[in-house]
């Protein structure tokens, strides 16, 4: 059934790359077992090809139980058929109706469209590589490339969610006051985000990656501290963390502030021409502002859930205590990152009336049923807002 585990022991270069190095270790031994030899590390069971790429640090540290590898297979199979469809839909229908070319959904058609690309890029080598013993597959190259093309779509898309909340901010907060966003402008912003990408990705694809932790994908090194490996990571937590997630934050909160001041001026007005409300149909027991400060805090949350465990993991290995980082510590915040490919669709598109009405009518067969709104004039600046939420 392949090698045992006393082979193993004797010979760790037969295990190294042998094309079923973990899985005879997992299924050839003699016990009941199911993982590796006592003894046996991370870097032991790498491929010489990319020895050299692997850090340090990992030598502490046995390999990650090969049923890890499984699971995490199937769970990025799953998020690979959610996101690329979500992502596609969106920029179908962006593309199929005249009524969603805005200049907003340009940035939404760029989150799409960048997510779609992080998902073709990362997840078919990750899945591979899981399901063949967890190891690196392919060549040191080809492991360059995809860290490379997985910081790009990356950065690409947390910038684009930073100018998609700031654009609601100026929207919904300044009003008819503000400049209102044109096409131009939402080229510009889509043009920044890419080039702000790529100059943040070039340096350490031209310096050299290193394939980190689980051995299934390739990513920068965060664990070296020298000083130009540890100044460039934390200019990647606070360029591309600490101030996106302060736009986002900032954005939405004084969204939420507008819309309650908002609404307590209505209710000030209906009071004084002594009516209930201001609505034709306010019939719903939630108010406005409720609702969109759901919206708004579930943007926020979902951002902050999914972002924040990876940055603290690269934080760690820049500047704390490593001992904590085991390999399987270091996977399971890149996996919690990218499942925002999988919301992003239906937080910011999908579940928006706009987009829910254009679905319904370029297909009909899933089964939507978004009433068309026509607001009065006394609601019209509220229901404007929602939809914009």
């Amino acid at each position: 059934m392949g090698v045992g585990y006393e082979s193993i022991t004797m010979d760790p270069s037969r295990a190294q790359f042998n094309g079923t190095g973990p899985r005879a270790m997992a299924y050839g031994a003699h016990d009941l077992s199911f993982g590796y030899p006592k003894g046996v590390t991370v870097v032991d069971i790498v491929p010489d090809s990319i020895r050299h790429m692997i850090h340090d640090h990992w030598s502490n540290y046995p390999p990650v139980n090969p049923m890890w590898h499984y699971l995490l297979g199937v769970i990025y199979i799953f998020l690979f058929i959610f996101s690329v469809t979500g992502n596609c839909l969106v920029m179908h229908l962006i593309m199929k109706n005249k009524t969603l070319k805005t200049p907003a959904n340009m940035l939404v058609f760029n989150l799409a469209f960048s997510d779609f690309g992080m998902q073709v890029t990362q997840f078919p080598p990750y899945i591979h590589n899981c399901f063949q013993g967890g190891v690196w597959m392919f060549s040191p190259f080809f492991c360059e490339l995809y860290a490379f093309l997985g910081a790009v779509f990356g950065l690409c898309s947390l910038w684009t969610l930073a100018f998609i909340s700031f654009d609601r901010y100026n929207v919904i907060v300044n009003g008819v006051s503000s400049a209102p966003l044109t096409k131009g402008r939402a080229f510009l912003y889509i043009l920044f985000c890419y080039a702000y990408a790529i100059g943040w990705s070039i340096p350490p694809y031209l310096k050299g990656r290193t394939v980190i932790g689980i051995l299934d994908s390739c990513s920068f090194d965060y664990l070296s501290r020298d000083v130009n490996r540890r100044s460039y990571g934390l200019c990647i937590f606070t360029f591309d963390f600490v101030i996106p997630l302060t736009i986002i934050v900032c954005s939405y909160v004084f969204i939420v502030k507008a819309i309650f001041a908002h609404e307590k001026a209505m209710r000030e007005q209906a009071k004084k021409m002594n009516v209930s409300t201001l609505r034709s149909n306010d019939s719903n027991a939630q108010s406005a502002e409720v609702r969109i400060a759901k919206v708004a805090m579930t943007n926020v949350a979902l951002w902050i859930i999914c972002w924040t465990p990876y940055a603290a993991v690269v934080l760690r290995g820049l500047a704390f205590d490593q001992s904590g980082l085991t390999p399987l510590v270091s996977m399971l915040p890149a996996l919690l990152a990218k499942t925002v490919s999988v919301y992003n669709p239906m937080i910011y598109a999908i579940n928006h009336p706009k987009f829910r009405l254009a679905l319904q009518k370029t297909l009909p067969w899933f089964c939507i049923h978004e009433p068309e709104d026509k607001p009065s004039d006394n609601q019209s600046n509220t229901t404007n807002v929602e939809n914009k939420e």
